[in-house]
């Protein structure tokens, strides 16, 4: 088969037709292009969702109810799960607490992996804090500055404190955390709560009385984040079988989820009908050209083309319609995206309608093929074109 001269004649046949092309273009170009805005807004939806949920930690954090009783064993554990990203004892919370002047803030327990902290350096030590951005706002705390703080306790009607500086480390963004507090490392937390608990620091100088050496610490609760949106379901029903009750955001992720799933369904519902519109205008298309140039496709029979040639010569007018509509639709479906990001997005970074490049190319290639399939099926017609009629007025 001589298929660089059959693709040349193709072409130069379709560029002769104008005014037919362009509406064979044009027709298909009234299919893609909405398909294209119809999935760059499921998919542009659904990602910004998606990656705002994956974002934000608390969207992953696991926060358990009521006392428990957990062992540092335990806890360890559970930050070893291939499910879990992060997990670290958490002192009472009513312990947990430092003042800085009138500031009273919340304590909460840090170490390397914290996915609140980011990419901020992770405090060491008994000295070493991280403010979060409301609390270095009303100090007036910058990274480097060292902070005075207290720790107060009601022993035998008497209420005592004792004092430290602390070295603010680095500041939370205000995303990240949106209330007064300080990370530090479950050192300072766990000499809080034993101070608290009229028991001795040494490493701090604090008085009280002697903790045993061999006694276990019970923590009533732990910090906990799941690798993934798809890993906190899952750890919901472990802790549940553990009869242990837990917060998390199972449900927001599975609306999205479910938002997903369901215009999806749409998305296909309508793609499959405007596909199958399009596939039928094709078949059609094919046909009548076969009749309309059967007495140049006799010639060309005659000049010793195969049936297979011929097939090819519709075939691919019928892919150059399909691959300028592509194109044209692409450009279209740019201009709107553009325009319905311009109209509908608020944050920077998310998308108000998006696709990825492999989504054009996967397009592309529906467009090809079902273009090819039915150009194929309408134009086998030309089996039955006979030689002699290019030499003859029929």
């Amino acid at each position: 088969m001589r298929f660089p001269l059959v693709a040349s004649l193709a072409w130069q046949d379709y560029r002769n037709d104008t005014w037919l092309s362009a509406c064979s273009v044009l027709a298909l170009v009234a299919v893609i292009a909405p398909l294209l805005v119809l999935f760059g807004l499921k998919f542009g939806l659904v990602s910004s969702l998606t990656q705002r949920l994956e974002t934000d930690p608390a969207t992953r954090e696991i926060i358990p109810l009521g006392g428990g009783r957990f062992s540092s064993t335990f806890i360890e554990q559970l930050g070893q799960r291939p499910d879990v990203a992060f997990a670290i004892p958490r002192t009472r919370q009513i312990a947990a607490t430092a003042q800085v002047g009138t500031l009273v803030l919340e304590m909460l327990p840090t170490a390397p992996g914290d996915p609140l902290l980011g990419g901020l350096p992770v405090p060491q030590g008994l000295e070493q804090i991280v403010l979060s951005h409301t609390a270095a706002e009303k100090l007036a705390a910058r990274p480097g500055d060292w902070l005075e703080t207290s720790f107060a306790r009601q022993m035998a009607g008497r209420v005592e404190a004792r004092h430290t500086r602390l070295q603010v480390l680095a500041v939370l963004p205000l995303e990240a955390f949106a209330r007064d507090g300080l990370f530090a490392g479950l050192g300072l937390l766990e000499a809080a709560e034993d101070y608290r608990d009229g028991r001795a620091v040494p490493a701090l100088g604090w008085e009280g009385e002697a903790v045993g050496t061999n006694e276990q610490r019970v923590y009533p609760a732990f910090r906990l984040y799941a690798r993934s949106l798809n890993d906190v379901e899952p750890l919901r029903v472990f802790f549940a079988r553990q009869n242990m009750l837990v917060s998390t955001q199972a449900l927001n992720i599975a609306q999205v989820q479910s938002l997903s799933r369901n215009l999806s369904i749409v998305f296909w519902i309508i793609a499959g009908l405007a596909l199958a519109g399009a596939f039928a205008a094709i078949f059609a298309g094919a046909l009548a050209a076969v009749a309309r140039k059967r007495r140049e496709l006799s010639v060309l029979r005659l000049l010793g083309f195969s049936t297979g040639a011929l097939l090819l010569f519709v075939v691919l007018q019928a892919l150059y319609s399909a691959s300028l509509a592509a194109v044209l639709s692409a450009g279209l479906y740019g201009l709107a995206e553009a325009g319905l990001n311009q109209l509908f997005v608020q944050v920077p970074g998310e998308h108000a309608s998006h696709l990825l490049a492999h989504h054009y190319g996967l397009a592309l290639v529906a467009v090809l093929g079902i273009s090819a399939v039915a150009a194929a099926c309408g134009g086998w017609r030309v089996a039955r074109i006979q030689a002699s009629e290019g030499i003859r007025d029929v």
